[in-house]
């Protein structure tokens, strides 16, 4: 940490933090969720409360002359038994909407899981501290992006010139909820995640509830998207129902209308964007579980397979070709009703030809490339000129 006398220690407050739904104040830092408190209290599911603590589409935003930055934070690291160590995540620092920085820092908690046990220890580790130098000493709008993949606690901001929280500047607000893919996957670093990719083309303010394994139909992630301000919303959803087992066609439909009717009580008139699962070969005609390839574990890479029996799909299991069938059917009832309700195919982001192309690296999840590819098509099919996000 340093110690300089010319240092400005500002407070993290809410007023500095975008893309967040609740703020909480540990002993070791201020720790942003993305969902609120209550929502977290009714699901005590481990996998969730990990993917809705790291920070995907969150940032620090403010205006400041600085030349010089410096963020304490806490990160927790994942470490997982028999897999290849994973990257550290990033720190993207974007001045008056260009990317102008990136770090990172090697070491923090760490957690280590191993899938085949179920077993999961952490053990504590130190403050680091992330600089950015070199900064034009003019005012300007600064955003730092934390990293989408790791949990990271807020521990102290100082510059060498004081900080303004940043006016609202009339973007819309985007509100999209998906699973891994949406949360960052291997993306790279936190803005070049599809949905930050898509938001910036788009000129809009995001807020991804991207969830790893989590886009489950949950009732409080539709009552969160529900009280959550926003202009346009978009609702992902699928994969994780496929490759968990978690439900039966019979089930499926119902918890589609229920969570589109729980979203529509709040934003009875915005658009609303369905988005249904991209391709992925595993999982296209074979129901889940999914489970971790063995035979890559023995090699030091990380894949995963699709253990359902394609025949009992006859009995309602569900593959994402009857989630996809399913979901068109849905929105297509609702829009008699609801012209504001949209369906997008997520093969038109991700389909066969890509996969030839771009093979999904684990069988689940992008690949940098085929994130920026995805942030591209969304942004053109969407918000461009007769999207369902058009218009100013």
């Amino acid at each position: 940490m340093s110690t300089e006398q010319h240092w400005i220690t500002t407070p993290l407050t809410e007023e500095l933090v975008r893309g967040a739904l609740d703020l909480e104040r540990t002993e070791r830092g201020l720790l942003p969720h993305r969902l609120p408190a209550w929502a977290r209290a009714q699901c005590a599911d481990g996998q969730l409360a990990m993917a809705e603590s790291q920070p995907s589409g969150v940032r620090l935003v403010f205006r400041t002359a600085a030349t010089a930055v410096e963020l304490d934070v806490v990160a927790t690291k994942r470490v997982y038994e028999g897999a290849p160590a994973r990257p550290d995540g990033m720190y993207d620092l974007v001045v008056d909407g260009r990317f102008a920085a990136r770090a990172g820092v090697t070491d923090g908690d760490v957690v280590t899981i191993d899938m085949a046990a179920g077993s999961v220890r952490m053990n504590p580790g130190p403050v680091r501290t992330l600089r950015f130098t070199g900064l034009a000493g003019q005012d300007k709008r600064v955003e730092i992006w934390l990293p989408h993949n790791e949990t990271t606690r807020l521990v102290a901001l100082r510059t060498d010139a004081p900080v303004a929280a940043a006016p609202q500047d009339g973007k819309r607000v985007w509100l999209h909820h998906g699973s891994s893919i949406s949360h960052g996957s291997n993306a790279a670093h936190p803005t070049a995640i599809w949905p930050a990719l898509a938001s910036a083309r788009g000129g809009v303010e995001l807020v991804n509830l991207g969830f790893g394994g989590s886009a489950l139909l949950d009732p409080f992630t539709a009552r969160t998207m529900r009280d959550t301000p926003a202009d346009l919303l978009s609702v992902k959803v699928g994969l994780n129902l496929v490759n968990t087992d978690l439900m039966r066609l019979r089930a499926f439909g119902p918890a589609v209308h229920g969570f589109l009717d729980t979203i529509r009580d709040g934003h009875p008139t915005a658009p609303l964007l369905v988005v249904s699962p991209i391709y992925c070969a595993i999982h296209e005609h074979t129901p889940g579980p999914s489970a971790v390839d063995p035979s890559g574990m023995a090699t030091g890479r990380l894949s995963f397979t699709a253990t359902g029996d394609p025949a009992r799909t006859a009995e309602g299991q569900l593959t994402l070709t009857v989630i996809r069938d399913a979901l068109s059917r849905i929105v297509e009832q609702r829009a008699a009703d609801d012209p504001n309700l949209h369906y997008l195919d997520g093969r038109e982001l991700y389909g066969e030809a890509d996969y030839a192309e771009l093979p999904l690296p684990d069988e689940l999840h992008p690949d940098a490339a085929t994130h920026a590819r995805m942030g591209g098509r969304f942004a053109a099919l969407a918000f461009g000129s007769g999207g369902p996000f058009g218009g100013v």
